[in-house]
């Protein structure tokens, strides 16, 4: 109907939203248009008439009219050959070749990259076979970081998941792979190439347990998966012996760790100068105890709770005994022996070696760990001491004070109590008779320096737990497996049970300055096994062959001094 009152459309004026601000308006001569240009350059390319070519000039190509060569800084010199271009920035002893010897264990090799800078590792061997189009990414990572889920859970120290997932993922040809590990947080990143998108996975611990003959499964599949002269391990093999170690039962049922720990608490009280008597009640509280602890673990209650209850029953029976008058019964043995089966000994050993090689964040848990832990014995022995208190009991702190007449007699107990302590951290049998003699040897060094010698308990304790890491190391190195097993259960007879009850009794007694005198050496005393275990683990490797040592760097850590 417009159109037919005699406009056409195209004369309509255009909105602001039809026409470009760049159109210039209706009426202005429109300039013209630039020529486009066949060769467009770019901020690469070099400015017109300069010239590149060593033989051009301005008059020729590249000759000026005296017949000099005009060069650029652009242009390479002319001797140089891009296939065969020396080395930028080398120094003056030049660099060193990394070559890591077959004959060490994996753990050393992978201990000693992962303290090397990351362009210095050298390039990876591919131990095991994979397809033609290279390793399946995804689950060499998944594989990787469900290995060191059962390393962490197992109580294993940081540097020893990392290395061995570092070594579980360069044995499949991953290069380029960063695990880190965060007490109950894995990760691991993985980067193709460096205009590639990195991969990273990560995977959480949510439950812990003991379980050493676990553990010992797992450090052998990963030096199978790791040496390729014995054993292939595909992917889906490794897969499937995983799976079978995680279905696999404890070797010990349950009614034989309810008798190791009563056996560990009767072994402990003679330590401390109990006798028959003695020995038959502490093992009775400690059984009772930990069966108080199971029925708290199975209505879901926190570990907090569990140690609370479990230390109950040990002072619960010290102070019936003591209300008994009797003479010949030492009821402070028998509290002591208790705690002997409930101090966190292989947390906070864990914790301090984080600590050591610089893994202070997963250190950090570990040891609030270990103080809820002891907070939580505290808290149910102090609540038995007051009760006896209250009742009359009169609680002597100084029997403390043993007689050194029964050196045999306690190098014995020392052996049962490693025995004990070796089964109730699910050993495998064939480590439960060196971890034995480890802990023997152990207390005779200490009762040797602290009882004959005159020396200060805690330096006692930590050239004994020294002594203990070293044998540990050189068992584990052996038999190619972790050295926990051969560590944590040796270091049973140095744990500070007496210092601890003595303190939490003078507390009980009001006597605070007292009570904490012997918390405080009692703290001393679980840091100087730690320190002594980490010490000796360390000193054993001085007498082992340097995985770096063909050429190049040796085995390096972190080095810092005036605090920067």
């Amino acid at each position: 109907m417009v159109a037919e009152q005699g406009g056409p459309e195209d004369q309509k004026p255009q909105s602001d939203e039809a026409r470009s601000a760049f159109v210039p308006p209706a009426g202005v001569e429109q300039p013209a248009a630039p020529q486009e240009d066949d060769h467009p350059t770019s901020e690469f390319a070099l400015p017109a008439g300069l010239h590149t070519d060593p033989s051009g000039a301005p008059d020729g190509p590249g000759n000026g009219s005296n017949g000099e060569q005009l060069s650029s800084a652009f242009v390479p010199p002319s001797g140089y050959n891009a296939q065969h271009q020396p080395p930028a920035f080398t120094p003056a002893h030049g660099i060193p070749m990394v070559r890591l010897t077959k004959e060490a264990p994996w753990q050393d090799r992978m201990r000693t990259m992962l303290r090397m800078p990351v362009f210095e590792r050298p390039a990876p061997e591919s131990v095991q076979k994979t397809d033609d189009s290279g390793p399946a990414v995804p689950r060499v990572l998944d594989l990787t970081l469900r290995i060191g889920e059962l390393l962490l859970a197992g109580g294993e120290g940081a540097e020893d998941v990392e290395a061995a997932m570092f070594a579980v993922s360069r044995s499949y040809g991953l290069d380029r792979c960063e695990p880190t590990v965060t007490f109950t947080l894995l990760s691991i990143s993985h980067q193709p190439s460096l205009v590639d998108d990195p991969v990273t996975a990560s995977r959480t611990v949510r439950r812990r347990g003991t379980d050493y003959t676990r553990l010992a499964a797992v450090f052998r599949l990963i030096d199978d998966i790791t040496t390729a002269e014995h054993v292939e391990v595909s992917l889906e093999e490794a897969y499937r012996r995983l799976a079978e170690i995680r279905r696999n039962r404890h070797p010990y049922p349950g009614w034989v760790l309810t008798s190791a720990a009563g056996l560990l608490a009767g072994s402990a009280s003679v330590l401390v100068g109990g006798g028959v008597l003695v020995f038959v009640v502490a093992a009775a509280g400690a059984m009772l105890g930990d069966r108080l602890a199971w029925l708290c673990a199975g209505r879901g209650l926190p570990e907090f709770y569990q140690f609370t209850a479990a230390a109950m029953p040990p002072a619960a029976m010290g102070i019936a005994l003591t209300l008994t008058h009797s003479t010949d019964v030492r009821p402070s043995a028998v509290i002591t022996g208790g705690l002997f089966a409930l101090l966190p000994g292989r947390a906070l050993v864990a914790g301090v070696q984080d600590g050591l090689t610089g893994y202070y964040i997963t250190a950090g848990a570990r040891l609030l760990e270990v103080m809820y832990f002891f907070i939580g014995i505290v808290a149910g022995v102090l609540l038995m001491l007051y009760l006896g208190v209250q009742l009359g009991a009169q609680l002597n702190p100084e029997a403390r004070f043993v007689p050194n007449d029964r050196p045999v007699l306690q190098i014995l107990a020392s052996m049962a109590l490693t025995l004990a302590f070796a089964i109730l951290l699910q050993q495998e049998r064939s480590t439960v008779l060196a971890v034995t003699l480890n802990g023997g040897v152990a207390w005779v060094i200490y009762g040797a320096m602290a009882r004959t010698g005159g020396i200060s308990p805690v330096a006692a304790t930590a050239v004994a737990a020294g002594l203990v890491g070293l044998f540990g190391q050189l068992f584990s190195r052996y038999r190619y497996t972790s050295s926990l097993p051969y560590i944590t259960a040796a270091i049973g007879p140095l744990l500070p049970g007496s210092a601890t009850y003595f303190g939490l009794l003078g507390v009980a007694q009001n006597e605070v300055d007292a009570g904490l005198t012997s918390l405080f050496t009692a703290v001393a005393t679980a840091l100087a096994i730690a320190i002594g275990v980490n010490l000796g683990s360390e000193i054993s490797r001085l007498f082992m062959r340097v995985p770096g040592a063909v050429e190049g760097p040796s085995r390096r850590a972190a080095k810092r001094t005036r605090g920067f």
